[in-house]
C-alpha cells in the first residue's frame, strides 16, 4: 500500500457529482395486473476485488482511521438506504426489517469482498420500484379532486417506512396530486399535467434499465465512503470523467455544480463566473426538471434521468443556447416552473475576478467616509499560465493587491466580501491573508498521523492597513473560512455576517488503477486526509468561522452548512502556533455591535431586508403542502405580491415607474433591491473608523 501522505492533496472547494440511482418501471403482482421482469444484478470480479482495495484505503489512511466494525457497518445500511429511498416512498417497513440482519455484517463483507448484500438490497428496491410505478399509472388514470381541503408532507426523510402497499397507495395519490397542481400552476392544464407525468415516469422505466453493475457498486461504495466523512466518495470511471472536468473549469456548459436529490437534479454551487452564475437567475437548491436544445428545441423532462445523462444534455459548444425549467428551491414545495435561457460558455478566471467599488457612508459625526468593497467569489489562480512561466497570470491575490493599490489613500475603511465564496486554492487564501497582516503564519494543516504543517504567507509587510471588515455567510467555505480565522485570529479585522460552512478538511484523490494494476478503468477516490486548524489552535470543521456582529441572511438554514452533513468529522482543537495577537479591536467589538443594533432597529430598509428573510425562510422550510387548488393559487398570489411589493418599493425611491401586475419580477443584477447586508457592514465599518479615530492603521506588533 503507497503512503497517501505523500500525494498531493488536493483543496476541494465544491461538492461533486454523485450518481444516485434513478428507479426502474415494472407491473406489480396483483391479480388481474401484468408483470414485467426487472433482471437481477450482480457484482462482476473485478467490482469484488476493487470492494476490498477500497476498504483497505479508507481504513488505513482516512484520517478518521476508522475500523471495519458493527459500528461502521450500521453508518453503511443507513447512508445506503437513504440514497436508494430518500423520502422513503418505496420500501417497506418490512422491507426495512429484513436488511437489519445486515446492520451488523457490512464490515465482514467488506473484509471478505462480500458484494452480495448490497446488490440484494439494490434488486430489492428495483422490484419495489417496479411495482410502485405500474400502481403510480394507475393512480394517474383516476380523477382527482382539487377542491378538496388536504395536505402532503412533503419531507419525508425521518418518515416511518409504510407498513402496506396501501399505505403507500395513499402518499402516492397525495404525491401525483401535488405534482399535477405544480404543473397546472405552471400554465398547464389538467390533461397535459397528466400527459406529462405518465411520461416522466414511463420515463423512468428506460432510465432504469440502463442500470448496470457498475451503477451499483458506485451507489453502495459511496454509502461506504460516507461512512468515514461527507466528503469522501469513490468516482466510477465515467463519473471521474465529469469530476475532472469540474476541477479543470473548463466544463462548455453553463457552470453548474449537480447531484441527484430524491430523483430530481438540484443544484448544489453555481461556478462563479459561469453562465449560471451570471445570470444570477439560478441559485443552489433549485430543481432541473426539463432541458430543451436551442430556442426552438423541444423540451425533455428530466425528472428521473440518470444525473450523468442531464449533465450530458445541459453540457454543449460554447455559444449554444440552452433552456432549463426549474422549480427554485427557495420558494420551497409550493413553487411553480420558470424558464431560464443560457448561452453556454467555458468558465474563464476574469469572470471570477475580484472587483471594487467605493461606497459613501455618512459617520457618526456627519462626515461623509468612502468604505471600500472587494467582492472575492473564489481563491482562484491560473495555474497553468504560471507553470508556464507567464509573468502577468491571473490569481485572486494578485488582482486584490491591483485593487488595493487603486483604494489606498481613497478610502477611509475596508470591506472584503466572502459571501458564497465556497473556497478554491488553499496557497490563495495563505497569500491573500499576507496582503492584511505581512509574514506569518496563516493555517496549521494536522496529518492523519498527528503531524502538524504550518502555512506561512511569505508577504514583507501588509498592503493594506486600515480598519478592515471581513463580511461571510453560511455558504463561505474552506479557503474563505481560512482567511477570515486568520484575520480575525490576528486582530486584523472583524468579521460580519453568519457563521460560515464549517468545513475544514483536506481530500486527496487516488487514481485506483495505480493500486489495482488493472488495464480497465476502475476510477478515483476522494478522501479526507487532514484537518484545518486556524492558529490559534481551533479547527474550522463543523463549526465554521463565528461571526463578530451578526448579520443573518437566506443561507443561514440548519439544512445546509457541515453541520448538518451526516458524520460529519467534529470540531476539535490543537495547539496555537506563535502568531501576532492585536487586541484593539476586541474591545471595540461589543460598541460596534452595540451601534449595530441600535441603527438597525429604526432602519426601515433593514427592517424590510429582515421580513422579506423571514419571509423566504418561512417559504423555504414548509414541510407540509396545500393539495386545495384555490389555496395554491391564492399563496402563489401572495408570493408575487410580496416579490413585487418588495420590488416596487425600491423602484419608488429611484423614481422608476412601478411594475404592474403580471410584469415579470426581475431577480439578481436587474433587481432595484438593495444589498442590506453590505450597507450595513460599510456602515460598521464607517462605525469602526470613528472609534479608532486618527490612530485608524492598525500596527501589527511584531
Amino acid at each position: 500500500m503507497p503512503n497517501l501522505k505523500n500525494l498531493k492533496p488536493l483543496f476541494l472547494f465544491s461538492l461533486l457529482l454523485v450518481l444516485s440511482l434513478p428507479g426502474t418501471f415494472a407491473k406489480p403482482a396483483d391479480p388481474g395486473m401484468d408483470v414485467i421482469d426487472v433482471k437481477p444484478l450482480a457484482p462482476t470480479a473485478r467490482l469484488i476485488s476493487l470492494d476490498q482495495t477500497i476498504a483497505k484505503l479508507l481504513t488505513q489512511n482516512h484520517y478518521r482511521q476508522s475500523k471495519l466494525d458493527d459500528r461502521l457497518s450500521a453508518l453503511v445500511l443507513t447512508h445506503y438506504l437513504d440514497d436508494l429511498d430518500f423520502s422513503r416512498s418505496y420500501f417497506l417497513a418490512g422491507d426495512i426489517a429484513g436488511f437489519e440482519k445486515y446492520r451488523n455484517g457490512f464490515d465482514d463483507a467488506l473484509k471478505k469482498g462480500d458484494l452480495q448484500p448490497a446488490y440484494e438490497i439494490f434488486n430489492l428496491y428495483l422490484r419495489r420500484l417496479a411495482d410502485r410505478t405500474v400502481r403510480i399509472q394507475a393512480l394517474l388514470k383516476q380523477n382527482f379532486r382539487f377542491d378538496v381541503d388536504e395536505s402532503l408532507i412533503v419531507d419525508r426523510k425521518d418518515a416511518p417506512w409504510a407498513k402496506t402497499s396501501a399505505e403507500l397507495d395513499e402518499l402516492w395519490r397525495k404525491r401525483l396530486k401535488h405534482e399535477m397542481l405544480t404543473l397546472m400552476l405552471s400554465g398547464k392544464d389538467q390533461s397535459a399535467a397528466r400527459e406529462l407525468l405518465s411520461k416522466r415516469y414511463d420515463n423512468r422505466l428506460h432510465q432504469a434499465l440502463k442500470s448496470s453493475s457498475d451503477d451499483v457498486f458506485q451507489l453502495y461504495m459511496n454509502a461506504v465512503a460516507q461512512a468515514f466523512d461527507p466528503h469522501t466518495a469513490y468516482f466510477s470511471p465515467r463519473n471521474t470523467e465529469n469530476f475532472n472536468i469540474q476541477m479543470r473549469l473548463s466544463l462548455e456548459g453553463i457552470g453548474c455544480v449537480l447531484r441527484m436529490e430524491d430523483e430530481q437534479v438540484t443544484v448544489v454551487e453555481l461556478v462563479t463566473g459561469g453562465p449560471a452564475d451570471l445570470s444570477q437567475q439560478i441559485k443552489a437548491g433549485d430543481k432541473i426538471v426539463a432541458v430543451a436544445q436551442g430556442d426552438d428545441g423541444t423540451w425533455l423532462d428530466v425528472v428521473g434521468w440518470r444525473l450523468d445523462d442531464v449533465v450530458d444534455r445541459i453540457r454543449g459548444q460554447r455559444g449554444t443556447v440552452v433552456r432549463l425549467k426549474v422549480l427554485p428551491g427557495k420558494a420551497g414545495a409550493a413553487a411553480a416552473e420558470k424558464t431560464i435561457r443560457l448561452v453556454r460558455d467555458t468558465i474563464k478566471l476574469e469572470k471570477q475576478a475580484a472587483k471594487s467599488e467605493i461606497k459613501p457612508i455618512k459617520g457618526a459625526d456627519d462626515r461623509e467616509l468612502r468604505i471600500g468593497v472587494i467582492t472575492v467569489p473564489a481563491f482562484y489562480s491560473d495555474f497553468d499560465a504560471a507553470r508556464r512561466g507567464v509573468a502577468d497570470y491571473r490569481s485572486t491575490t494578485r488582482d486584490v493587491r491591483r485593487l488595493l493599490n487603486e483604494l489606498n489613500g481613497k478610502i477611509d475603511g475596508l470591506v472584503l466580501d466572502l459571501r458564497e465564496n465556497g473556497g478554491g486554492s488553499l496557497q490563495e487564501a495563505v497569500d491573500l491573508t499576507g496582503l492584511f497582516i505581512g509574514d506569518g503564519p496563516v493555517v496549521q494543516v494536522r496529518q492523519a498521523d498527528g503531524d502538524v504543517e504550518v502555512e506561512e504567507d511569505s508577504e514583507p509587510a501588509p498592503v493594506y492597513t486600515g480598519p478592515l471588515a471581513v463580511l461571510v455567510d453560511h455558504a463561505s467555505a474552506s479557503a474563505s473560512e481560512i482567511f477570515a480565522g486568520a484575520i480575525q485570529d490576528y486582530g486584523r479585522g472583524i468579521v460580519i455576517g453568519d457563521p460560515t460552512f464549517g468545513k475544514g478538511t483536506v481530500q486527496t484523490l487516488v487514481d485506483l488503477n495505480r493500486l489495482t494494476k488493472a488495464k480497465d478503468p476502475q476510477g478515483q477516490l476522494k478522501m479526507t486526509i487532514a484537518k484545518f486548524y486556524r492558529v490559534n489552535g481551533s479547527s474550522t470543521q463543523h463549526r465554521g468561522v463565528q461571526p463578530d456582529v451578526a448579520i443573518p441572511s437566506i443561507m443561514d438554514s440548519a439544512e445546509t452548512g457541515e453541520s448538518a452533513q451526516k458524520n460529519a468529522l467534529p470540531w476539535d482543537e490543537i495547539a496555537a502556533t506563535r502568531y501576532r495577537d492585536n487586541r484593539q479591536l476586541a474591545a471595540l467589538t461589543p460598541e460596534l455591535a452595540r451601534r449595530h443594533q441600535t441603527r438597525t432597529a429604526s432602519n426601515p430598509d433593514y427592517q424590510a431586508f429582515l421580513r422579506d428573510l423571514e419571509f423566504t425562510r418561512q417559504q423555504r422550510d414548509k414541510t407540509t403542502v396545500s393539495l386545495l387548488e384555490s389555496g395554491r393559487r391564492t399563496e402563489r398570489e401572495q408570493i408575487e405580491a410580496w416579490q413585487r411589493e418588495r420590488e416596487n418599493r425600491y423602484r419608488s425611491a429611484k423614481g422608476l415607474p412601478p411594475l404592474k401586475p403580471g410584469d415579470d419580477i426581475p431577480e439578481g443584477k436587474d433587481s432595484v433591491v438593495p444589498d442590506a447586508a453590505l450597507e450595513e457592514s460599510a456602515r460598521i465599518v464607517a462605525d469602526l473608523v470613528g472609534l479608532m479615530g486618527s490612530n485608524s492603521a492598525l500596527v501589527m506588533s511584531r
